[in-house]
């Protein structure tokens, strides 16, 4: 038994190490059945389960491994809360694991972070701030920490504070270029806020440096690359795909655009109709992508009927899973605008929702945010340019082909009269009205974006338009955007 299960176990090590997670599963399976004590394999086994985003499954994994007593325990219940909190939104159980992992070890740095960042997304800057400031007592260096600590006190009206904090820091030095990287990312917007608008975009631009620096060779923007998957996106979808009418499961109504323009603020708008459910970013559609339909898109030309159903079933279960009984359910990516080929394939009757926004002000919103490893074109002004370019090449085939199928709605207009857009974008999306008598939703209490605070304040119009405050500095990207 133990050459059988060391086997196995060695064979599932080798498929993690090679991204192949179901297998990995699946062997994994088999050798805890010979050794169902085995606390390492059920640990793995909830990493391999949350990777394919069997996440009920996961939780009970990693929780046999910490009744099986395994070593680490603080960082099994971190796991656990990522799963609760990120993609089942229960956030009062991932609380309560984060709690749990402090419980056992208190110096875990992971989980107070993580405490912090759960409690930006539910809207408590006080615990946020405490959790922030538990960190920065082990670690005073920790610039993920001080940096999400100066967002709050700027949303709290303490910006001379936070930029006073943050200048120190950086002038005492610190433990990392990531650190240093997260600290000229806070004090940039912290001094945007002051109106000090040529020291923000100075520091800014340090940021975004340290990033561009940071980032390895082959994960850079490769402008080239795009310009081919956009070409082979068009060229893939010529026409309408033909297919059925989708009538099981709920309706899902997909948000897309580009990054930092808007998808977050019309979903929270979205979520006070008291049918939507808020899914936010959900991973389902690239991960249909990447684990499926490779190479992309030319896969979807040997994709049958029943391979369009098998695929449509596996995304409609997994929301299903998160959304019990929900009628329509939010899919908040701003990147499936390159798949929008895909989603009319998989429903051919869905209504798809792309915001839009004045184009200097959405480069700049980019330009400004700490996008990290997540978006590689933001480290760059000119990169960003050529990107919003091959979006708005893309998005004028996407209408061309799909018509009022595809709902656009102006961060800019909606600003200014939210009540107005909000109304329009119910119908458009075939939404039915509410009856003023009923109980009304309201917008999810989850915001997950890095721009958190900005997100939570009330709507004004200063935000469109505010590319003027800098009209000196973004002249190469007007230009550049007269040409597109």
């Amino acid at each position: 038994m133990n050459d059988e299960w060391a086997r196995l176990d060695a064979a599932a090590g080798r498929s993690i190490a090679q991204g192949r997670h179901a297998d990995a599963a699946a062997l994994l399976r088999q050798a805890l059945a010979l050794r169902p004590d085995h606390a390492d394999g059920w640990f793995n086994l909830g990493y391999v389960l949350r990777q394919t985003r069997a996440y009920p499954d996961a939780l009970s994994a990693y929780a046999e491994a910490l009744r099986l007593g395994i070593g680490g325990a603080e960082a099994v219940h971190v796991n656990r809360a990522a799963i609760l909190s990120e993609y089942m939104e229960r956030t009062d159980e991932a609380a309560a694991e984060l709690r749990a992992a402090l419980a056992i070890n208190p110096g875990f740095l992971p989980a107070w972070l993580n405490l912090g960042g759960l409690m930006e997304d539910v809207g408590d800057a006080e615990a946020a701030a405490d959790a922030y400031a538990e960190v920065l007592r082990r670690a005073p260096g920790n610039g993920r920490a001080r940096a999400r600590l100066a967002a709050i006190r700027v949303h709290r009206g303490d910006t001379a504070a936070a930029i006073g904090d943050l200048e120190r820091q950086l002038q005492s030095g610190t433990d990392s270029q990531d650190d240093a990287a997260e600290l000229f990312f806070a004090l940039g917007n912290a001094l945007d806020a002051a109106g000090r608008y040529p020291e923000a975009f100075a520091a800014i631009t340090q940021a975004n440096r340290i990033n561009a620096a940071l980032r390895p060779l082959s994960r850079r923007y490769n402008p080239d690359r795009l310009e081919r998957l956009v070409d082979d996106l068009i060229a893939a979808f010529p026409a309408r795909p033909e297919g059925p009418p989708t009538t099981d499961g709920p309706e899902m109504l997909f948000i897309c655009g580009m990054f930092r323009s808007g998808s977050t603020v019309i979903e929270q708008l979205l979520g006070r109709h008291p049918l939507v459910e808020v899914g936010g970013e959900l991973e389902l559609i690239p991960a249909l992508v990447h684990e499926r339909l490779m190479p992309y898109p030319a896969a979807l030309q040997s994709l049958d009927a029943d391979a369009r159903s098998d695929l449509r079933d596996a995304y409609l279960a997994a929301v299903a899973g998160n959304f019990p009984g929900a009628r329509y359910v939010t899919d908040k990516r701003p990147d499936n605008f390159l798949h929008i080929g895909l989603i009319k394939t998989l429903f051919p009757d869905a209504r798809i929702l792309c915001t839009e926004r004045a184009a200097p002000d959405n480069i700049l919103s980019i330009y400004f945010l700490n996008f990290a490893d997540s978006i590689n074109y933001s480290d760059r002004l000119e990169d960003a340019v050529h990107y919003f370019g091959q979006h708005r090449r893309l998005m004028a085939h996407w209408r061309a082909i799909f018509g009022d199928d595809i709902v656009t709605v102006s961060y800019d207009q909606l600003v200014r009269t939210p009540d107005q857009v909000l109304a329009a974008t119910w119908r458009a999306l075939g939404l039915p009205p509410i009856d003023p008598s009923a109980p009304q939703g309201s917008a999810a209490p989850i915001i997950r974006t890095p721009s958190n605070w900005k997100a939570r304040s009330a709507l004004h119009a200063q935000s469109s338009g505010r590319w003027q405050n800098y009209a000196a500095e973004l002249a190469p990207v007007i230009a550049a955007l007269d040409r597109l």
